[in-house]
Parts: C-alpha cells; structure tokens; sequence
C-alpha cells in the first residue's frame, strides 16, 4: 500500500503508451481491463482507509524542487478518496459503453491520460502538482471534443480551453501569491497544501486571494456567469467526452473550493458565503429555465447539471458539517446520474442519428428497458427519495437551511422546475405521438446494459443506504469546519461558523 497512490496516478498513462502496440480490435477489451484493475485498486483505498481519522493517509512525499519547496506529495482525505473511486468507475464505465471506432486508438490513450490527470488532482497536496495535473486535464478533452465531436467541435473546443485556461491563470497567481506569503512568514518556501493550512493571513489578504482561486475553481464548476462554455462542449463532445466531463471534471471545481478555499482562507470563505450563495441561486434557477426551452436533450441535461452544480455549491458555502458532507456526497450523485444520463442520449443517438426531443416520440413501446433505466436515472436526477441525489440535496438544503431559510427555500422551489423539464421530456419522448422511424429500433443490448445496470444499482443502493459513503466524508466535514474555526482571525467569523453549525466546535466559547 506505500505506493498505491502513484500506482493509481501512472498505471493509465503507462497503459496508454502500451496501447498502440495492441490491434484494433483488441484495444477496447485491453482498455476496459485497464480500467478494471484501476477501479479494484482504488476499492483497496476505501477497504484500507481509516474511517475515523480526519488526517491524510496513504502519503508519499519525494522532494521535487527543495530550495522552492516543491514536492512530489501525495495523499487522501474522506473528501478525495470516494471522488478517485468515482472517477476509476465512471472511466471504466464510460469505456465499456463506447460506441465510437474511428481512430479508436487515440481515444483511448485520451481516455487513459485523462484518467491519470483527474486521479492526480484529487491526490496531489503539493499546489504546483496540484496544478500541473489540472491543467494537464486540458489536452485530452480538447482534443476528444476537436476530433470525434460534432458539427461545431472546434468552437466547443476552443471555447472550453479558453474559459478553463484563463480561469486557471488566476489560480495560479493565487498559489504563488500564497506560497510567497509562506516564505514572508517562515523563511522557507513551500507549495505544500497542508502547510499552507498552518499559515495564518490578514483579513484583506485572504478575500484578494479567495478572489483569485475562486475564479479558477468558479470557471471549473462552472458558476454563473462563467458556465457558457459548458453546453456548447457537451452539445458537441462525443458520448464518451461528455459522460467524463459531466460525471468526474466538473467535480474538480467543487474539491478545489473544500480543499483550497475553506481551510486556508475561512474569514474570506464566511465573507463571500452569501455572495457565493446568490451566485449558486442563479445557477439553479436560471439554467432550470434555459433547459426547459431547449429542443436537444443533451443541451437540457448539459443545463441540468450546471444547476445540480449549484446546490453542490450552496451546500459547500454553508459551511458546516451537514452541508459539507451533503455537497460532497451529491456532487458523487450527480457524477453517477449525469454519467448515465449522457450514456443513456449516446445510445439513442447511435440508433436514431439525432438529439431532438421531438424525434423520439413513443420510445416506451419499442425500448422498455431503455425507457425503463432512463426513468429511474431522471427520477434521482430530480431528487426523489430513495435515490442517491435525493440524499445529498437533502442535506446540502438542510445545512444551508441553518445559514438561511429564504434563501434555502428559493433553492428547494426551484429544484422542482428541474422535476418539470425533466418529466416533459420523458413524456414527450417516450410517451408522446410515436414517431414511425422510431418503431424499428432495437432495445438495449448486452454491451449497453452491462455499462448502464452498475449505474442503476448504485443509484439506488446509496440512495437506500448510504452510510458507507456518507462516514468518512462526515468525518472531513467535522474535521475541516473545526478546523476553520481555529484558523479563523476574525471574531466574527469565529461566530458565524459557531452559528450555522449544529455540531459542537472543539473549543469555541
């Protein structure tokens, strides 16, 4: 277990490399297998990881740069290791269901290097390894949405370098602005996360740089007003493209906020709470109403997701425990759900060649099982009980319920829009006047099923009973928001979190 992490980092990457010497009609088998193995490697993490303890485990440090205190520093928190089990399942999933054969070389060896570059950014605790493996995430998606995705494919590609890019610039700044600060106050250099976590900064200081971070990670997510890029890449990228994108990218926005933001900037989190907070409403009922005018379907769930996205981020600024921890367990939710989502529009577009919802008129009576796996996977994408997604909303709204319960309830009200579109289109597209070339269509087949039935069964195993999940990120949550009260410099921060929190803080007054 010394080096599992490393392993799970380079073992795609390697394969990948590997993988032009395979025929071509080999290659999907032997990626599925690499896949495989990485996703029962990252089962060995959960089985090994110690519920109860809020410290990273599993670390390995190698000094890198020493004189600039840059290491090669890895390990895992309750935030991160079920955000690295979802990406090795989503990938392996994602690839079990690829329909795509031209130059299907490349796009596996795409697939695997993105593999590599997600895993990486939710392991690194060195911010300069932290941000070579961000932006590393760059290339292969561009270069998936560029080369196998639609009419508009270099647009959605440039667009979506060109959002990402600037916003990581700003990311950047903010690290080396901190790392200075580091040596101003020790003497000593470090881009280490968890030394960052020690260092204590003015009030000012922190906001400028939350401000700059935050547009990186904002951009990410994406937030309002930066989510443009978002449709127009999942409108044009290729199944595979938009399952990944959905189900792990948009996550790494959301983990920046809980591993960067909150511990080492708290006055400024608790400043920028309502603000952020305002910022997430408009992402939640804005883009519910923008998807309810789309006419393509994967357009409306490319707009679901940037409003799913919102209440992953009021439940992360509501900073305590039972928002925290919601926000984490729906932002694996609705990587679960949107995944099989844009798995479920891949396989109607390969059978019918378009993505109008208006062409999918009686799907029910042809393909029940597809309508049938569809239904369950818009149910909790709408929240309802006994589904994955219900449980973290619930929690994510209940823990910004203590900070504000207008506010929580604008939230709540406008979760129901997305219950609306999402039962329009389920009722015009299965239920609706048939479509006579839709009559001869062939229901899921064995291949289909064997991606989309995992997905099914976890939506509502965690939905039903999702403390194995919900444990240890309790725990980080618990861990991160005592944390923030003692780092906090403020007063009124010290109050504010004392506040909005249920559970006792170790040591405040």
């Amino acid at each position: 277990m010394e080096h599992i992490l490393s392993f799970l980092i380079f073992f795609p990457a390697v394969a990948a490399a590997f993988g032009f010497m395979i025929s071509s009609k080999s290659i999907r088998s032997y990626a599925i297998t690499i896949t495989a193995i990485e996703f029962l490697v990252s089962l060995l993490l959960w089985s090994n990881f110690d519920m109860s303890n809020m410290r990273m485990q599993f670390v390995e440090q190698l000094p890198l740069i020493e004189s600039f205190g840059i290491s090669y520093y890895l390990g895992l928190d309750g935030f991160s290791l079920f955000l690295v089990i979802m990406t090795t399942f989503m990938t392996m999933m994602s690839l079990i269901g690829l329909t795509d054969t031209k130059n299907i070389k490349n796009m596996i060896a795409s697939v695997l290097v993105l593999e590599m570059t997600m895993v990486g950014v939710f392991v690194s605790l060195d911010a300069i390894i932290f941000y070579v493996f961000w932006e590393l995430s760059l290339v292969p998606m561009l270069y998936i949405i560029g080369a196998w995705g639609g009419p508009r494919k270099l647009y959605a590609a440039v667009k979506f370098f060109l959002y990402t890019f600037t916003g990581s610039l700003f990311l950047l700044l903010g690290m080396l602005y901190t790392a200075y600060l580091f040596h101003q106050a020790t003497g000593q250099w470090s881009f280490s996360i968890t030394d960052w976590h020690l260092l204590q900064m003015p009030f000012s200081t922190q906001l400028w740089i939350f401000a700059a971070m935050g547009i990186g990670f904002a951009v990410k997510v994406p937030m309002f007003p930066f989510h443009t890029w978002l449709p127009y890449a999942h409108g044009q990228a290729p199944t595979i493209g938009s399952v990944i994108l959905a189900a792990i990218l948009l996550k790494m926005g959301s983990y920046g906020f809980l591993r960067f933001s909150l511990p080492i900037f708290p006055d400024a989190s608790v400043y920028f709470m309502i603000p952020i907070a305002i910022i997430a409403l408009i992402m939640i009922v804005y883009t519910a109403m923008v998807a309810f005018a789309q006419k393509d379907i994967k357009q409306v769930i490319a707009y679901s997701s940037v409003s799913h996205m919102g209440v992953i981020i009021l439940g992360t600024f509501a900073l305590n425990a039972e928002g925290i921890g919601g926000s984490l367990y729906l932002a694996i939710a609705h990587g679960i759900v949107s995944g099989a989502l844009f798995m479920l529009v891949g396989v109607i577009y390969d059978r019918r060649h378009t993505k109008m919802i208006s062409e999918f008129g009686g799907l029910a009576k042809v393909m029940p099982m597809y309508a049938t796996i569809f239904g369950i996977m818009m149910m909790s994408s709408v929240g309802l009980p006994l589904t994955i997604s219900f449980v973290g909303e619930f929690l994510s709204l209940l823990g910004f319920y203590q900070v504000s319960p207008v506010m929580t309830a604008i939230a709540g009200t406008s979760i129901i829009l997305g219950a609306i579109y999402m039962l329009n289109i389920y009722r015009e597209a299965f239920f609706g006047v048939p479509n006579e070339k839709n009559s001869v269509l062939k229901d899921l087949n064995g291949r289909e099923l064997t991606a989309l039935v995992p997905l099914v069964a976890i939506v509502i195993w965690l939905g039903v009973y999702p403390k194995p999940v919900l444990g240890p990120i309790d725990t980080a949550s618990k861990g991160l928001v005592n944390f923030m009260y003692h780092k906090a410099v403020a007063p009124e921060t010290k109050a504010t979190l004392v506040e909005v929190n249920t559970i006792q803080i170790k040591g405040a007054q």
